[in-house]
């Protein structure tokens, strides 16, 4: 790669403050930054004999940013065939028991292989779901490696599984497993080692959020009695997030918990609360007060049963970003997806079509999306001095055409393969959709093995099956 490149002839689309628009614009890119935005002639004169990169007929974007999803979940997505009730099973069951960390080193790879030719440069992953893999540090060590494989950045959030303790895992040797039991003060001790590690680790590729579980009466695994402990399982993760200097999330929310959250002490500028749905406008106010941040996941299923106030949120002053909550069951990485989703969710919910304008769509992927992981000062818009994640999208194609209203034709048409280009921090991942540093084969028949050898080793091998229900019937069993 060039110490210096020069990206020209674009459609600029920079999220600065201002949202400037930039037809015939250019980017130039100094060791890992932005060193310039504007007019192309402009930027040769000034920067002559620069290598240049053409993006005539692309939109250049800061990276997509994808604040919430799940680690593991991109290895067992099919599995139940849809059935929530049936991939739940195998999940609880995977995770603790049947993971190692090869498994986690192949779907980080895998997850950000998808990722980035969806023109993701940055993705937080919540570490094992309903229970995070922190009996020991190797299985998050592994996910971190595998999204540097590829090179996009990760947000990775371990934390501690939920009561009761000690938690229950198996630690595999070959094809012979020890079951090991975990406390919270030894989970506890994972995660700082993780943070030491990998927190801001090689110019910002892996940073560390802490995790805490959410519990309420009701909830899919909690007792009245695991109900009552969670409240203190949370001051003790945010106590260590606060310690250590990272961020802090909960993946979960309803109406009611963010109440006892703020009764707990944990919300804050550096939290980001995922789902929140049904909240009551005591806690909308809760959450733009104290500046705690919003993943809105409107493609996952606690969307359905439950609605995300984000358009009240962020009338209320609150940084919501739009997040694929990926992959599993049913979803993908796809954030012009999920964007198209997020504005027919509300609109349906208030029966008007001006509802979430595309261009506020747009930002709760970068710009918002930026702030809500605590990164606006490094990432989410194109300027100068932020970090050169870039991506170029390919508006020359039938469903992108004609040729007027481009920045419409970006949000409401585009998808995921039209990315054309991808650069973080300067250097270039994709281009022309191709990854010359990436065998893609090889992270895809690495994850083929991966799921196989935990399926084999939890006997859930008839996960794969279709499963009854799947034709003619109007509804799962």
């Amino acid at each position: 790669m060039p110490d210096n490149l020069l990206i020209v002839n674009g459609l600029v689309v920079t999220m600065d403050p201002d949202r400037r628009v930039i037809e015939g614009g250019a980017v130039l890119v100094a060791e890992g930054r932005i060193a310039a935005v504007g007019d192309t002639a402009a930027l040769r004169a000034a920067h002559p004999g620069t290598a240049e990169l053409d993006a005539s007929g692309k939109a250049v974007l800061p990276g997509l940013i994808d604040a919430h999803a799940h680690a593991g979940h991109t290895l067992v997505k099919t599995l139940g065939g849809g059935d929530g009730a049936r991939w739940t099973e195998a999940v609880e069951a995977i995770y603790p028991r049947g993971a190692t960390p090869d498994f986690w080193g192949a779907d980080g790879a895998l997850a950000a292989l998808e990722r980035l030719k969806a023109g993701v440069t940055t993705g937080l992953s919540i570490f094992g779901a309903y229970g995070s893999r922190t009996d020991d540090a190797a299985h998050a060590e592994a996910h971190a490696a595998g999204y540097r494989r590829i090179g996009v950045r990760s947000v990775l959030c371990p934390g501690v599984s939920p009561p009761p303790y000690p938690n229950r895992f198996f630690a595999w040797q070959g094809s012979t497993h020890r079951e090991v039991q975990i406390g919270l003060e030894d989970q506890l001790a994972v995660c700082t080692t993780l943070i030491e590690r990998l927190h801001d680790a090689e110019h910002s590729q892996t940073r560390i959020m802490l995790c805490a579980p959410v519990g309420y009466p009701g909830r899919h695994g909690v007792t009245p009695e695991t109900a009552k402990i969670y409240p203190e399982v949370a001051k003790q993760v945010r106590a260590l997030s606060r310690d250590k200097g990272v961020g802090f999330t909960q993946d979960g929310h309803k109406g009611g918990t963010v109440r006892d959250a703020m009764e707990q002490g944990i919300l804050g500028p550096d939290a980001l609360l995922s789902h929140c749905i049904d909240l009551g406008e005591d806690e909308i106010r809760m959450v733009a007060e104290t500046g705690t941040k919003i993943a809105h996941n409107p493609s996952a299923n606690m969307s359905i049963i439950g609605r995300c106030p984000a358009i009240e949120l962020m009338e209320a002053g609150a940084t919501v970003a739009i997040c694929s909550d990926g992959t599993a069951p049913d979803r993908s990485f796809d954030m012009f997806r999920h964007m198209t989703q997020a504005m027919h969710y509300h609109r349906r919910h208030f029966r008007d079509a001006k509802v979430l304008p595309p261009g506020k769509a747009l930002e709760m992927i970068t710009c918002d999306a930026a702030a809500a992981l605590g990164m606006a000062d490094e990432i989410g818009s194109l300027e100068a001095g932020k970090r050169a994640d870039i991506v170029l999208i390919d508006l020359r194609k039938p469903h992108l055409w004609p040729g007027d209203m481009p920045l419409y034709r970006l949000v409401c048409f585009a998808l995921g393969s039209d990315v054309d280009t991808v650069l973080v921090g300067g250097r270039i991942l994709m281009r022309d959709r191709r990854l010359p540093h990436v065998e893609e084969a090889a992270v895809m028949a690495e994850a083929t093995r991966e799921i196989g050898l935990a399926l084999a080793r939890t006997g859930l091998q008839a996960m794969t099956a279709t499963p009854p229900g799947f034709w003619k019937a109007t509804r799962y069993g």
